[in-house]
C-alpha cells in the first residue's frame, strides 16, 4: 500500500511538472483566450484582460497611435513603469507581487518628457500559487517555444523531472557556454530591455542578458525563475537570478559565475 501511495505521488509530480512546461512555453499568442472567454476591464484608453490573474498575469493593451505609451503598475509599496507597444496589441504583464490589489495607469506622451494619464484600473489578484508569475515569458524575459534558448533547455533537461537536477543543468550550460560581453557594458543604453536572442547568437552578453536567458530557460521547463535587478555592492548596476527548487529558493549570479563580476552585496530593487 505504502509503494502503491509513492508510486502515485510520483506520477502526480510528473503529471504536474509536464503541465507547467505547456504552459511555461506558452507565446502570447498561445495564452490569449476565445473572445467568449475573455474577461476585460476598460477605463479611459486602458484595456486589461484578466483571465488569467489566477496564473500570475494580466495583458495590457491601449488604442493604436503614434504616441509613446507607459503602464506604471503599484502593488503596496511598490511602483514599476513598463513602456507599452502603441500598436493596440495586448501585451503580459506579471503579477510578481503576488496576491493583492494591483493598481495599472496608463500614460500618454505629451511632448518631450510630459505624460498625460489615460486610464485607471485596480485589480484583486488570489492566485493558488503565487510562483505561477515566473512560469511565463514577459516584457523582460521575453521568449516563445521556438526561441533557441528554449529549444536547447528542451534538450540539455530532455527526460528530467526533478527541478534540482534542472537547475543545476542549466547553471552548468550557462557557465560552459557563454562570455561577458565587455564592449556592450559600456556602451549599452539607458533603459534598453534584455536582449535574449542576440545574447544566444553570440553567447556573450552583459548580466540582464545572461540573467534572463538562464530564467527564460528554466521557466520553460517548469522551474520558477525571477529575473533580479538592483546593485552589487550599493554602487554597480546588476541582474541575477533567483529560482524556486523544490520550494527552495537558489541565487546564481551568471556574471559572477564567468568571473565578470566578484560576488559581494546584492541590493533588489525589482524584479520580473
Amino acid at each position: 500500500m505504502k509503494r502503491e501511495t509513492s508510486w502515485k505521488r510520483i506520477l502526480i509530480q510528473c503529471v504536474s511538472l509536464a503541465v507547467l512546461i505547456a504552459l511555461a512555453t506558452l507565446s502570447l499568442a498561445d495564452v490569449l483566450m476565445p473572445e467568449s472567454g475573455k474577461k476585460t476591464k476598460k477605463n479611459g484608453s486602458l484595456v486589461i484582460d484578466y483571465s488569467h490573474m489566477d496564473q500570475g498575469y494580466v495583458m495590457v493593451k491601449s488604442q493604436k497611435g503614434k504616441k509613446k505609451l507607459k503602464v506604471r503598475v503599484k502593488s503596496g509599496d511598490a511602483t514599476l513603469t513598463y513602456d507599452l507597444n502603441n500598436n493596440g496589441e495586448y501585451e503580459v504583464f506579471p503579477l510578481q507581487y503576488g496576491n493583492g490589489k494591483y493598481t495599472f495607469s496608463l500614460f500618454k506622451n505629451v511632448s518631450g518628457k510630459k505624460y498625460s494619464e489615460e486610464g485607471k484600473i485596480s485589480l484583486t489578484a488570489d492566485m493558488p500559487d503565487e510562483n505561477r508569475a515566473f512560469l511565463y515569458p514577459n516584457q523582460y524575459v521575453d521568449y516563445t517555444p521556438k526561441t533557441a534558448a528554449v529549444v536547447e533547455a528542451g534538450k540539455i533537461c530532455d527526460g528530467m523531472t526533478d527541478q534540482s537536477k534542472i537547475y543545476k543543468t542549466v547553471c552548468d550550460y550557462m557557465k560552459g557556454h557563454f562570455a561577458y560581453d565587455y564592449i556592450k557594458s559600456v556602451s549599452v543604453k539607458a533603459g534598453q530591455l534584455p536582449q535574449i536572442d542576440d545574447a544566444w547568437n553570440k553567447h556573450m552578453g552583459i548580466c540582464q542578458d545572461l540573467s534572463a536567458i538562464m530564467v527564460a530557460m528554466l521557466r520553460s521547463q517548469g522551474v520558477p525563475a525571477r529575473l533580479m535587478i538592483g546593485t552589487l555592492n550599493a554602487s554597480t548596476y546588476h541582474a541575477w537570478v533567483t529560482a524556486v527548487v523544490n520550494g527552495e529558493e537558489q541565487f546564481f549570479d551568471p556574471t559572477a559565475a564567468l568571473n565578470a563580476v566578484s560576488n559581494g552585496t546584492y541590493t533588489v530593487e525589482r524584479y520580473y
